[in-house]
């Protein structure tokens, strides 16, 4: 079994979870995740089935979120989920205060993940080290924040904001609550969180952990195919002769129909339509070749 699971993260699950869950039901080894959800998050989570695995480096990293911002608290792990450190009433916040603040956070910005995050800093995960208690200084980072939409506002001692939020990878949506709130002076926080789209994988397209098991138990489960979210990538169409070296490691002479495609990571497909792999361009002062960087077939016979 090869492919892609669009599971949808249930909350209280930790992403580890999901796969070693979808391990199980699917009685798989070879089962990885592309970009990490927190527990109490919900939504797309894209799972590699197989040798899939090995294409999870070339999904597309742009992201899509439905979050509420609660107003008037702080806490360690930038959501509802850490400890409480301050709270103070932000009744007198208003939604036209709000607005021209969340310009800042759209474009391209500096961001600092929060100190409960997946980074590795000399080795070790920023969560691991703030639970053992040690003080670990957090890398600045820049990301992409393509758009953010208010959906809702909702007044009070401690006001909440919904927003839609489309960024690229890499973009903690608990800093741009956290931030936000550090601008109001009034502290802010993440207070639910569904990821929306992720990698090509639409939440309306995805399955529950509940719905994977009732298809695993009927026989009705079938991977989305590897290509599937790779679409967006330049395709290559190899002869049948030419596939079967390519598939061996051997570098293929491009011809003049794709000799201009970029360097960047190229679909190489069998003239029969079979997904082969990932490849790129490699020129040199005679020819240009194809040669191969992902193989998911030793040889392809028809």
């Amino acid at each position: 079994m090869q492919g892609f699971l669009n599971l949808n993260k249930p909350n209280g699950f930790t992403s580890h979870d999901c796969v070693a869950k979808v391990r199980r039901l699917l009685r798989l080894k070879r089962v990885g995740h592309g970009g990490t959800l927190d527990p109490a998050a919900t939504g797309v989570l894209p799972i590699a089935l197989g040798k899939a695995t090995r294409l999870l480096q070339y999904l597309q990293s742009d992201k899509a979120y439905q979050g509420t911002i609660r107003l008037g608290v702080r806490t360690t792990t930038d959501d509802l989920e850490g400890e409480v450190v301050a709270t103070q009433s932000a009744s007198g916040l208003t939604l036209e205060t709000v607005l021209p603040l969340l310009e800042q956070f759209q474009g391209k910005i500096k961001q600092v993940p929060p100190i409960y995050s997946a980074i590795q800093v000399q080795g070790k995960r920023l969560y691991d080290l703030a639970r053992a208690g040690e003080v670990a200084e957090v890398p600045e980072r820049t990301v992409e924040v393509y758009r953010i939409e208010v959906l809702d506002w909702r007044p009070g001692e401690f006001p909440e904001l919904d927003v839609a939020i489309a960024c690229g990878g890499g973009t903690y949506i608990r800093a741009i609550a956290r931030d936000l709130g550090t601008s109001l002076k009034t502290g802010g926080v993440l207070a639910a969180l569904t990821r929306t789209h992720s990698s090509g994988f639409p939440l309306a397209d995805s399955l529950t952990l509940e719905q994977l098991e009732e298809q695993v138990q009927a026989g009705r489960f079938n991977p989305i195919p590897p290509a599937v979210p790779l679409s967006y990538l330049p395709k290559v169409t190899l002869a049948a002769s030419e596939a079967r070296r390519w598939c061996l490691g051997q570098r293929i002479v491009a011809w003049d129909a794709i000799a201009n495609l970029p360097t960047s990571p190229l679909r190489v497909h069998h003239e029969d339509g079979h997904f082969l792999g990932i490849g790129e361009i490699v020129g040199s002062e005679i020819e240009t070749l194809v040669a191969p960087v992902v193989v998911l077939e030793t040889a392809h016979t028809p």
